[in-house]
């Protein structure tokens, strides 16, 4: 009687498991949500929205992808990282800080460019970097501008120590720029323009001094990429098929430029302007070169570095080891906690034209 009763429970489980019928698998995701913000490198998204691009490649894949535009850039990565969207454009810097350090693992399967002169340190009063020492900055604080200010400033045997930073959102900072009290400015394009071009403005610093460093990404859930790879199968068609466009000598890229920098909030001028200081990956060969490249390790030492000397990784995180990063050809950090992978697989398969 006692074995009997202690098998009874089991004996039961697989009764009711032989006469119900079996659960249905779950329905895989068929929609998805892409957030971008207003940036030269990442203009190719609303065009391609606008052109039916990412329809022809949704439709490929029996999917539907919504590309939504927010006006504030760490709002867009918040949002992200709060679950609202699937993937986001962001930089290198801000992935590892935001989502990754937010406890969301995160893939990087686009690297679109780096800035190559599209951030930069603009004072009003001096004329040199090292005239700097003991002004306010406006500028996004802990974002890329606050990376590139650091980077800046070592070159010029400065600390931040030596200046005052103010907090600003990006789609505040050129009106900021305005006031008689502002006297520094560290921002991106195409706020960076216009900064540039107030009267007395001098450009100090800027991206091009440290190139490679302040990459332009598409990123996806980990969990998101992992249970639906088509969806990042249609993001990179869709990504290289309109940056062909705007790549294209003729009338078909001009047009598309033309199309870009209206969405950017400027002119074909204005746009090409912010082109000549981005280095584009037009050829996945290159991006998926770069992604594998020893010097990939180097820059994200670099960042991880500055992201933890400014308690970015977390208010209890005691090494910049905490957060496991996965590229191709190496691991930073905790392997047993990795929340940022860099993943040319999609490239590749742009590269091979297999997508």
């Amino acid at each position: 009687m006692t074995i009997l009763r202690r098998l009874l429970p089991s004996i039961c489980a697989v009764i009711l498991l032989a006469v119900a019928p079996l659960a249905a698998p779950a329905a895989p995701k068929k929609e998805f949500n892409i957030a971008w913000t207003i940036y030269v490198g990442w203009m190719p998204w609303p065009y391609a929205v606008d052109a039916g691009i990412v329809k022809k490649w949704a439709d490929k894949y029996g999917i539907t992808i919504n590309v939504t535009q927010i006006n504030d850039y760490v709002e867009s990565i918040n949002q992200y990282t709060a679950g609202k969207f699937d993937g986001v454009t962001v930089t290198n810097m801000d992935a590892l800080t935001i989502p990754a350090a937010g406890g969301v693992d995160t893939t990087a399967i686009i690297l679109g460019d780096y800035s190559n002169g599209n951030d930069g340190i603009v004072l009003k009063k001096g004329k040199t970097l090292a005239d700097i020492k003991g002004q306010k900055i406006n500028l996004v604080e802990l974002s890329v501008s606050h990376y590139l200010l650091a980077r800046g400033l070592s070159t010029a045997k400065l600390a931040e120590k030596d200046i005052k930073t103010i907090n600003t959102s990006d789609a505040d900072i050129v009106a900021a720029s305005k006031s008689k009290d502002a006297t520094a400015i560290v921002t991106w394009n195409p706020q960076l323009l216009e900064v540039k071009a107030e009267p007395g403005a001098t450009l100090v610093f800027d991206s091009s001094k440290i190139p490679g460093e302040i990459e332009d990404l598409l990123v996806i859930n980990t969990a998101t990429l992992k249970d639906n790879p088509d969806l990042a199968k249609a993001l990179t068609g869709i990504w290289y098929e309109t940056i062909g466009l705007m790549q294209d000598p003729g009338e078909k890229g001009k047009a598309a430029r033309e199309a870009m920098a209206k969405l950017s909030g400027t002119d074909l001028a204005g746009f090409e302007t912010q082109l000549k200081t981005t280095y584009m990956y037009y050829s996945p060969k290159e991006a998926v070169a770069f992604v594998s490249s020893p010097g990939l390790p180097k820059i994200m030492d670099l960042v991880r570095t500055f992201s933890f000397e400014h308690n970015l990784l977390g208010e209890h995180v005691k090494s910049k080891d905490a957060i496991g990063i996965k590229m191709p050809t190496a691991s930073l950090g905790s392997a047993s906690n990795v929340k940022l992978r860099f993943d040319p697989t999609y490239m590749m398969m742009a590269a091979d034209g297999k997508l």
